[in-house]
């Protein structure tokens, strides 16, 4: 059947995110866990003594995965109203557990039941692509915790580091997304059955006044749907606050990826690190030499939405009134959904720029060695003063030799020349030779390479450890 492109499409859908998250905020996986929420309840209500049959249940069982989506479109024009919709069409799929399907229930039993189901597996997806992330950035680390290279306060040339030292700090802070993650997981509690207003009234009706078998019922369903237990008060939703959380630890992950691909755009337009380039890729339609870093700008843009996205987790929490509103409906659709297939999104880019990154050591050695004269002045003063200089003095000397050298860089354009003038400046005592011999990027580094091995070792291991078993496949879109 030919692609109907006279329609809109969501560019996670085309372009960005993987097959797998895709499925999880599909139409088809959300109604078949509502009709297994369904079962659930008929299931749990069965145990504790409501008349329901063996033969409704296997009724319902037998039709769980197909649905039929015509049946149920054509129900919700007339109705208008989604879950009865779908009550209906299933209905007609199962005659003899139409009479029990949905009992006692309001439309946010499967609603918030099903979300909370898709949103601890997406969230358990975006924890291994984050793992993956960080496992790429660990090899990295490892393989440059020793080439030193210059360090950067506000774009400024500052006192060398190392490459892999750099790493670390991105490493870092996905380690911290990957704490807000799994506190997210570890504190998700389904709704369970809780009712109109979570007063869980049409339940004690139907357990005739029984209010310790309305408690198990709860505990039942909680536990079928694979959860310690379900939230303890709620309205009739769950509280909108449990996907703010979850949609500020997703922008916490766009933080961090958009610094890396900020920091790699960066160190690309100095040709010290790039993000992998194809054979045949194109950089610009006019300009055939060029290698933009067109993934890591794609990264940027990607977490700038998934960053924002957060705000509507927070207003959407705050807007709630009362027991409920449904207000939080249609924008919920479009929050969390597009807040996972964006995170998804991300770190997809952010593990194939990771691990295919390209270092040319020889322009990070040079870079370095330009500015290394000017962050070598204060050893050089020592050294001197040990001689016997005035540090006083030495310093005044220092400073009108940086001057006049940073000068003619800038406005003449010529190498740097600071050696040489403080060698041929009797005040120092010291040859050009000897200078240069002292020009050791490594001497300049301070702890940067054993801090790297450090958090390697002592922090990084272990999370891997941890998350051995932590996979994910590859995503099915190119990127």
């Amino acid at each position: 059947m030919p692609q109907d492109h006279s329609r809109y499409v969501s560019p996670f859908s085309t372009r960005y995110a993987s097959d797998e998250m895709q499925h999880l905020f599909s139409a088809q996986h959300k109604f078949t866990l509502w009709r297994k929420l369904w079962i659930i309840l008929a299931e749990s209500e069965q145990a504790l003594g409501l008349p329901i049959t063996d033969q409704q249940i296997a009724e319902m069982k037998a039709h769980a995965d197909d649905v039929d989506f015509d049946a149920a479109a054509e129900y919700e024009k007339k109705l208008r109203h989604d879950v009865m919709a779908h009550i209906h069409a299933w209905g007609d799929q199962c005659p003899t557990a139409r009479p029990i399907i949905h009992l006692g229930a309001t439309s946010c039993y499967v609603g918030d039941n099903a979300d909370i189901l898709i949103l601890r597996d997406a969230l358990k997806l975006i924890r291994a692509r984050l793992i993956a992330v960080i496992r790429a950035l660990s090899d990295f680390a490892e393989q440059y915790a020793a080439l030193p290279c210059l360090a950067f306060t506000h774009f400024q040339s500052a006192q060398p580091t190392t490459v892999g030292k750099r790493a670390t700090l991105w490493l870092n802070e996905l380690t911290l997304d990957l704490d807000e993650i799994n506190f997210c997981l570890e504190t998700l509690k389904p709704l369970g059955c809780k009712g109109t207003t979570g007063t869980q009234a049409s339940f004690l009706e139907l357990f005739d006044g029984d209010y310790e078998k309305v408690r198990q019922l709860d505990q039942l369903i909680a536990d079928k749907m694979g959860f310690a237990s379900a939230v303890p008060v709620s309205g009739q939703t769950y509280s909108r606050k449990t996907d703010s959380r979850i949609l500020n630890a997703l922008s916490q992950i766009g933080q961090s990826a958009h610094k890396f691909a900020n920091d790699i755009r960066l160190l690309a337009h100095k040709k010290e690190i790039e993000e992998p380039f194809e054979k045949h890729q194109i950089g610009s339609s006019a300009m055939a030499y060029k290698r933009n870093p067109m993934r890591s700008e794609r990264m940027t843009g990607l977490a700038r939405f998934l960053i924002s996205n957060a705000a509507n987790g927070a207003m959407t929490a705050g807007e709630q009134w009362f027991e409920r509103t449904l207000d939080d409906s249609a924008n919920r659709r479009l929050s969390l959904a597009e807040g996972f297939l964006c995170c998804d999104a991300v770190l997809a880019l952010y593990l194939n720029i990771a691990s295919g990154l390209v270092v040319y050591d020889k322009m990070i050695e040079k870079h370095l060695r330009e500015e290394l004269p000017f962050m070598a002045t204060e050893n050089i003063l020592m050294d001197a003063v040990a001689r016997g200089g005035d540090r006083q003095a030495l310093h005044e000397h220092i400073r009108v030799h940086a001057m006049a050298a940073a000068g003619a860089v800038k406005m003449e354009g010529k190498a740097c020349d600071l050696v040489s003038r403080i060698a041929a400046d009797p005040a120092f005592q010291v040859d050009e030779d000897t200078l240069n011999q002292s020009l050791e990027p490594k001497n300049y580094i301070g702890c940067a390479e054993m801090q790297t091995q450090d958090y390697l070792r002592n922090v990084i291991d272990s999370l891997l450890k941890q998350y051995a078993d932590e996979n994910v496949t590859e995503r099915k879109i190119d990127l």
